[in-house]
C-alpha cells in the first residue's frame, strides 16, 4: 500500500471518529469541515445513484421514485490484498460484515463467460471435449443453486442503508444530516484467479480504487404528496453544507438530454465555486439523447467550462436495472459504447465510470497532501480541547471498591464544606 493510499485511509478513519463524536459539520470551524471529500450532487432525475454504482462498480444503494437518498452516505472505497474476500461494514453495526453486493448473480454472470469462452476455445480442436465439458458444467451448475440455497440469508447493504436511514427519519419521507457511513473493503480485481486472457475478453480487469464519496439527497423543485413544504429547500441547503466548503471536491452530474443550463448541480456548483476549481462535471445518459445530436459542445469544455474534464458516462437504464443486468456487463457495454461511437470514439481514453474513479481518487490524494498541514493543526487544536474539557471534569473515578469509597468520601467532605458556608453565610 503506497503513503497517498494510507492517507487517505486515514482521513477515512478521521471521518468516522467525527461521527462518533458527534462532529457532522456546520457549526465553524470543525475538523469534520476541514477534510477533503467528494460530494455527489446531482438532480433526482441525473442518475446519481446509477454514476455512484458505476464508480464503485457494485450495485448496492437503495432505488425507488422520488426521494430515496434521505441522509448524507459516507461511502469509503478501502482497495486490500490481492487473494482477501470482498466486504462492507457500516460504522453503527463494527462487528457485522455485509458481503451480498448482488455478487452471486455477477458470479453467475462471470460462470456463463467461462462456459461460453471455453466452449469456443476447445470446439475448433476437439467437438468431444465440448461435450465431456458441457457435462462438468451441468454438474457444476447444481453445485450453483445449492449455494444460492446457502448464503440466502446474507445480509443485504441496500437493505441496511434503507432500514438505517428510517430508523432516524422514520417511514416519512423527511431528510436528516447525520451520516450513514458504509466502508467497502475490495482487493483491486475481483477476479484476478481467472487466466488473463478470459479477463481480458470479457473486461473482468475491474479497477478499485482508494476513494471517499459523500452520496447527497437528489436535488428537487416541488414537494410531492407525504413531504415537508420545506424539502426543497432543505435539501438545497443541506447540499450547500457540504459543497461550500472549501475542502470539498464537488461531482456534479447531469444529464445529456436535458440542456445543461437548466442543471441544479451545475447552477448550485456554479455559486459556491464560480471558478470551476473544485468541480468536476459528469455527463450521464449520453445514449439517451435524441438522434443527430451529440454532447460535445459539453464534454469538450465550450458550453461550461471547469478547470477539471467533463466526463460521460452510460449508465445502466432502468430496464437494465429490471433484468438484473450486472456491473461488470453494463461497464463492458459503456466501454464498447465510447470506443465504437463516431462523436465520442476520440475522447474513449478520457470516458467512462472506470476513468471517472481513477481521476477521482488521484485528486483526493493531492487535496490532502495539500491539507495535510491544516489538518494536523486542526488535530493538535482539537486533542488541546478535548484533554481542557477532561481538566474540569476532575480526577477520573477507580474501579476497585477502596477508589470508590475514596470518591464518595471526598464528595461527602466537599458536601459539608459547601454546607457549613452556606451556613456561616446565612
Amino acid at each position: 500500500m503506497t503513503t497517498m493510499e494510507s492517507l487517505i485511509g486515514l482521513v477515512n478513519r478521521i471521518q468516522r471518529a467525527c461521527t462518533v463524536l458527534g462532529d457532522h459539520g456546520g457549526e465553524g470551524m470543525s475538523l469534520w469541515e476541514a477534510l477533503p471529500s467528494v460530494a455527489v450532487v446531482g438532480g433526482q432525475s441525473s442518475g446519481k445513484s446509477s454514476v455512484l454504482e458505476s464508480v464503485v462498480g457494485r450495485d448496492f444503494l437503495p432505488r425507488g421514485s422520488g426521494i430515496v437518498t434521505r441522509r448524507p452516505l459516507v461511502l469509503q472505497l478501502h482497495k486490500t490484498e490481492q487473494g482477501q474476500a470482498e466486504y462492507a461494514e457500516f460504522l453503527h453495526a463494527p462487528r457485522k460484515r455485509f458481503s451480498d453486493f448482488g455478487m452471486l448473480n455477477l458470479d453467475k454472470y462471470v460462470f456463463s463467460l467461462w462456459i461460453k469462452f471455453n466452449v469456443l476455445s476447445i470446439a475448433s480442436y476437439n467437438i468431444e471435449l465440448v461435450i465431456h465439458f458441457l457435462r462438468f458444467v451441468n454438474m457444476l451448475s447444481i453445485v450453483s443453486e445449492a449455494m444460492d440455497n446457502l448464503f440466502a440469508y446474507a445480509a443485504s447493504v441496500r437493505k441496511e442503508i434503507q432500514d438505517e436511514t428510517d430508523r432516524i427519519t422514520g417511514k416519512s419521507k423527511h431528510i436528516s444530516n447525520i451520516p450513514i457511513h458504509l466502508s467497502i473493503y475490495s482487493p483491486n480485481g475481483l477476479y484476478i484467479h481467472l487466466p488473463l486472457d478470459f479477463r481480458a475478453e470479457f473486461g473482468l480487469n475491474n479497477i478499485f480504487v482508494n476513494l471517499t464519496l459523500i452520496d447527497l439527497p437528489g436535488m428537487t423543485k416541488v414537494a410531492t404528496e407525504g413531504q415537508p413544504d420545506s424539502i426543497v429547500e432543505d435539501i438545497e441547503n443541506m447540499v450547500r453544507s457540504y459543497v461550500e466548503k472549501p475542502n470539498s471536491i464537488i461531482l456534479a452530474i447531469s444529464p445529456a438530454n436535458q440542456d445543461i443550463a437548466t442543471s441544479d448541480a451545475i447552477k448550485l456548483a456554479r455559486e459556491v465555486d464560480p471558478s470551476g476549481e473544485r468541480t468536476f462535471g459528469v455527463l450521464t445518459k449520453l445514449d439517451l439523447m435524441d438522434k443527430g445530436t451529440n454532447a460535445l459542445d459539453v464534454l469538450e469544455g465550450r458550453s461550461y467550462r471547469l478547470q477539471h474534464p467533463w466526463v460521460g458516462i452510460v449508465n445502466r437504464s432502468q430496464a437494465d436495472i429490471n433484468k438484473n443486468v450486472d456491473m461488470i456487463a453494463a461497464r463492458r457495454r459503456e466501454r464498447e459504447y465510447f470506443q465504437t461511437s463516431s462523436d465520442y470514439g476520440h475522447l474513449t481514453h478520457k470516458m467512462g465510470s472506470e476513468y471517472l474513479a481513477k481521476l477521482l481518487s488521484k485528486h483526493l490524494e493531492s487535496v490532502i497532501r495539500q491539507r495535510i498541514p491544516s489538518i494536523i493543526a486542526l488535530i493538535n487544536k482539537t486533542i488541546d480541547e478535548l484533554e481542557a474539557d477532561l481538566d474540569r471534569l476532575g480526577r477520573p473515578i477507580g474501579i476497585d471498591a477502596g477508589a470508590q469509597l475514596y470518591t464518595i468520601l471526598d464528595m461527602c467532605r466537599a458536601f459539608d464544606r459547601v454546607f457549613k458556608e452556606h451556613l456561616d453565610g446565612g
